[in-house]
């Protein structure tokens, strides 16, 4: 039996911020297939064994239980000495970024990704909301990346996983992310770290 236990499935970014870590680190894991589509995390039973949120990821370790990505993140990066804070201003700048991803980077683009792409409502007054909030994120990354080559200086971090949850999705928003050229910069930066998979290559899509 692997060390981690993660419950996910392959659309979710959210989820692709836990299993990157677990694939970067090196660590010995296993992914369990949520049915998220056919309703399996709005099931009371679901909810009261794994988590009462109904959301992915789960990640099972050590006979816990944890939830929310960025709580993962912070948990893989003390056990495993990885991509964390190196001292206390690298660790509130972490934080300042995973909060804003967590916000406005990954909830605007995420939702929007799920209406007009997964679920495929069509354009609508909402997906106009949320594509021109996403941008707007977007081009604040975007700034602040042409000037350092991850979001807290010359390492990834965990701040990166996070902001990186749905950026390599395959799905077209219709945003032009081709104007952002130094998130572009970045992903390919991210893609070279020894260990990277893409989302649909690391985590199921079926059971």
């Amino acid at each position: 039996m692997a060390d981690y236990t993660l419950h996910c499935f392959a659309e979710s970014g959210n989820a692709y911020k836990a299993a990157l870590m677990l694939e970067l680190t090196g660590q010995d894991w296993q992914p369990v297939f949520v049915d998220f589509f056919n309703g399996q995390t709005r099931g009371q039973g679901w909810r009261n064994e794994l988590n009462e949120q109904g959301e992915v990821p789960v990640l099972e370790h050590a006979g816990q239980t944890l939830t929310q990505s960025a709580l993962i993140l912070e948990y893989l990066a003390e056990r495993t000495g990885q991509f964390g804070p190196r001292d206390e201003n690298e660790k509130r700048e972490i934080w300042r970024w995973i909060l804003f991803d967590n916000h406005k980077f990954t909830s605007y683009y995420a939702m929007l990704r799920f209406l007009f792409c997964l679920k495929q409502t069509g354009e609508t007054d909402v997906t106009r909301f949320l594509r021109d909030r996403a941008t707007a994120a977007y081009r604040v990354v975007d700034a602040h990346l042409a000037k350092t080559p991850f979001m807290v200086g010359e390492r990834l971090t965990i701040a990166d996983l996070s902001l990186a949850g749905y950026v390599f999705m395959p799905e077209d928003t219709g945003i032009d992310l081709a104007a952002f050229s130094h998130i572009e910069a970045w992903k390919k930066r991210i893609q070279a770290v020894p260990g990277w998979k893409h989302p649909y290559e690391l985590m199921p899509r079926t059971a």
